[in-house]
């Protein structure tokens, strides 16, 4: 990846020897983004062209999507977001060397209480937090049936089933299975980080199916999931080709959704809603924050549900006889489903 620019070219060289590849081409086109609506070399950017790239996106729809010059379409808060960590980490890595002074990207906006806490300010931009949408277990039949091969099955019950990245599908070497311990070990897995999980039989029989029967005994790769046909046959199938795979797939299904995010977030969803313990389901997912599992405990809507009952049941056995309860029974008939 090559801008050019030397200070730009200097940066993408250091981020290849630390970073995987895909991270690189997206900080890349991030850059490209940044400095064609801003205009300006690296040494010549200041705060206010920060601030101004920001509000732009804002000028041409809703606040919650954004117009991006040189995207040719909105893209979400969260996609500006990141954009703008891609360009701070740039300045700092050139603030590091002494290219530059400072960092123009502003760590945020301050606020009417900046004497008290100086350090607190407004995020540039916000983003909601939403919930990840999951599938239902007759929408996750009704899509490993339309699935015409036994490799694209194997991948999508490795999602559903392992909760595991489209990435780290796509990475799995045979090496990798442990079949007869029903583990996989992820050895790319966000981040850079490795572990090693359980994943349902029925994946395993899959993917036996999938070795013995559909893939190229010639295959130039030990990469488990390669293209079947055509001229790369033999070859490390592409996240592209994934995603055409599922699409395909949803299509013949009648499925207005089903992405690989959405299966993992299905797995993890199903797994906390069965009663693993919130830490092994951040094991499961390769969390690198319990924070990040802990939108699961949202999702598994039942566990949230038993939750509360038996907190309000535990506060009406405290109170004495005959003295009405703040919680009391027409809250707990609510949560049965009836309306006192």
């Amino acid at each position: 990846m090559r801008f050019g620019v030397a200070l730009l070219d200097a940066y993408l060289e250091f981020l290849a020897v630390r970073s995987r590849p895909n991270t690189v081409v997206a900080v890349a086109y991030d850059l490209k983004v940044f400095f064609t609506a801003v205009g300006k070399s690296p040494r010549r950017v200041v705060a206010g062209d920060v601030l101004a790239f920001v509000t732009a996106q804002y000028a041409g729809g809703p606040a919650r999507r954004l117009q991006v010059a040189g995207d040719g379409g909105g893209v979400s808060a969260r996609t500006v977001r990141r954009r703008l960590s891609s360009v701070s980490g740039l300045f700092a890595f050139l603030q590091a060397r002494g290219d530059v002074a400072g960092n123009p990207v502003p760590r945020g906006l301050p606020t009417r209480r900046e004497r008290q806490r100086p350090r607190q300010g407004v995020p540039l931009v916000r983003t909601p937090r939403t919930l990840p949408r999951i599938l239902e277990p007759g929408q996750v039949d009704a899509l490993l049936g339309a699935l015409r091969t036994w490799r694209d099955r194997a991948m999508a019950e490795a999602m559903v089933l392992g909760g595991l990245r489209r990435c780290e599908v796509l990475g799995l070497r045979l090496t990798d299975l442990q079949v007869p311990a029903r583990r996989v070990f992820i050895a790319e897995g966000k981040g850079g980080h490795q572990r090693q999980i359980p994943v349902s039989g029925r994946f395993f029989a899959s993917l036996a199916a999938y070795l013995d029967g559909e893939r190229p005994p010639d295959a130039g790769t030990d990469r488990v999931f390669v293209v079947l046909k055509g001229p790369r046959r033999g070859r490390p199938l592409s996240p592209a080709g994934l995603d055409q795979i599922l699409d395909s797939a949803r299509a013949r299904a009648g499925l207005t959704q089903a992405t690989c995010h959405q299966l993992r977030h299905t797995c993890l969803t199903r797994l906390r809603e069965a009663g693993m313990a919130l830490e092994a389901v951040q094991a499961q997912a390769g969390h690198a924050s319990i924070e990040s599992t802990r939108i699961y405990l949202h999702l598994a809507d039942d566990w949230l549900a038993s939750q509360y009952r038996r907190a309000a049941e535990a506060i009406d056995a405290q109170l004495l006889p005959g003295k009405p309860s703040p919680i009391g029974s027409s809250v707990l008939s609510i949560v049965d489903g009836d309306r006192p």
